[in-house]
């Protein structure tokens, strides 16, 4: 199979298969789909973790902190106007793009070939086998 000429970010936010660019990547608003309905390619290797959360979070928060300490400055309201406003804003900036980001994150993942990390062999290790504590004691 070959890889689509569109990218990680096109495929991604578009929730489409990082392979063919043609099946879909979920199943339902943000589980995955099991496999590629078009090409076969089986997601078992995507594990995006909180990353969509924490760039949701991190992306949409400072113009919502902006907005409620304008809002705040600007008219003196009530804690229970910002209840009213600020949260529901937040709650709503947070959660729409999370399937694009979780959908980017998959498709990066397969893109570059991620996989979980191993600690790889030190070239020290593959010396010449350590000395016995005799020959240290005797040598020095």
């Amino acid at each position: 199979m070959k890889i689509t000429g569109k990218g990680p970010l096109v495929n991604g936010i578009r929730g489409c298969c990082p392979r063919c660019g043609k099946g879909k990547l979920f199943a339902g608003f943000l589980k995955l789909a099991p496999r590629c309905e078009a090409c076969g390619l089986d997601y078992s290797f995507a594990d995006p973790a909180d990353g969509p959360a924490f760039f949701a979070m991190m992306i949409m928060s400072f113009p919502v902190v902006g907005f409620a300490l304008w809002f705040d400055a600007a008219f003196s309201p009530p804690w229970w106007v910002h209840l009213v406003t600020t949260l529901p804003l937040l709650l709503l900036l947070c959660v729409l793009p999370l399937r694009p980001l979780k959908g980017w994150l998959v498709c990066l993942q397969f893109f570059y070939k991620a996989e979980e990390g191993r600690l790889a062999p030190q070239p020290s290790d593959r010396a010449a086998p350590a000395k016995p504590a005799s020959d240290l004691r005797s040598s020095g």
